[in-house]
């Protein structure tokens, strides 16, 4: 009963011709990474012959992950390490990187647009202020590639200083939350300061709540760390990654000119991917190597909330290898 439910909202395991006209009717595809294409340093079995079969029958293919530890030159190393060797630089877009250039572009920090025209300026704009950055190295990498400023960790910070006694910068426009595995009780406090100015933006990479490891462990997401601000703060972050919009306005802008109707998003993950998909206008895929499973999607098939119908992938699939038996047909001999 559950099952004919799911199934009359969306959720429908597809394969074959039914695969074959999708991806017939689709011209961009929009791909997580984790969970979708590898898992680690191994890729998923088909997943670098179906990209680079799409890209050679002429389809466009962006990559849109929540993880910001890393900056997109070390994405397409990894890429090209795993097999996937028709990606390009210009087809990644990680939170780290969207949030860059919303800060950059959006709340205008940092050079702005004189960045951009910069061989015909006589030097960058004025800086209006930097941002205090709870994250990795590889999300202050992608900021400083856009010319965006940040507090640096250890600025004006004598050893052993405590929210009590510590510098804090006076020109500090905006938070910015992504995954930290160095995070400690200061940085939280600190940012906490800086969150009391309403002028102040607060921003997140991502609200992913947690990953998974080997071993059925999981690793805290950067989700959970800002929960915590949002509880110190009495304020909302605005999401930059999945599920916000944001993440896709940077994919449209690298591929003007194609409908949402004709692009599909393939993720692992309902709660990211999924509904990323549907906030955008998307066709979704939900490939069952990941976080996410089939019982899941059909429980959110049979909620009466509206709220959760957004979550509820149109199709699922086994793994993105499914797609590989339609894409060598066309191919042909």
């Amino acid at each position: 009963m559950a099952a004919a439910s799911a199934a009359a909202k969306g959720c429908r395991k597809i394969g074959g011709a039914q695969i074959r006209a999708l991806l017939e009717a689709k011209e961009l595809f929009l791909f997580d990474c984790d969970g979708v294409l590898w898992h680690g340093e191994k890729a998923v079995a088909g997943a670098a012959q179906v990209v680079n079969s799409l890209v050679r029958r002429g389809k466009s293919v962006a990559f849109v992950t929540n993880n910001s530890t890393r900056p997109r030159d070390k994405y397409l190393r990894k890429f090209s390490r795993l097999g996937f060797t028709a990606v390009a630089l210009e087809h990644i877009f990680s939170s780290s990187y969207c949030s860059a250039l919303y800060l950059r572009d959006v709340a205008d920090l940092g050079a702005g647009a004189g960045a951009r025209d910069q061989e015909q300026s006589q030097g960058p704009e004025p800086v209006p202020g930097r941002v205090f950055v709870v994250g990795g190295d590889g999300l202050r990498d992608e900021l400083r590639q856009a010319g965006v400023p940040c507090v640096e960790e250890a600025d004006d910070e004598s050893p052993g200083a405590t929210i009590y006694d510590c510098a804090l910068a006076t020109d500090v426009k905006a938070v910015l939350v992504g995954h930290d595995d160095r995070l400690t009780f200061l940085k939280l406090a600190k940012a906490s300061c800086y969150l009391r100015d309403p002028d102040c933006l607060f921003l997140a990479t991502d609200n992913d709540p947690w990953h998974p490891l080997s071993g059925g462990r999981i690793l805290p997401g950067s989700g959970s760390l800002t929960a915590a601000l949002e509880v110190a703060s009495g304020r909302k972050a605005t999401v930059i990654g999945k599920p916000g919009r944001f993440m896709f306005e940077c994919v449209s802008g690298q591929f003007p000119g194609v409908e949402p109707a004709r692009c599909l998003m393939v993720g692992d993950r309902l709660e990211s991917d999924m509904l990323f998909g549907s906030n955008c206008g998307l066709d979704t895929v939900l490939t069952l190597t990941g976080v996410s499973g089939m019982e899941e999607a059909r429980r959110y098939g049979d909620s009466q909330l509206p709220a959760d119908r957004g979550l509820v992938p149109d199709y699922v699939v086994d793994t993105v290898a499914d797609f590989l038996p339609a894409l060598e047909e066309a191919d042909g001999p």
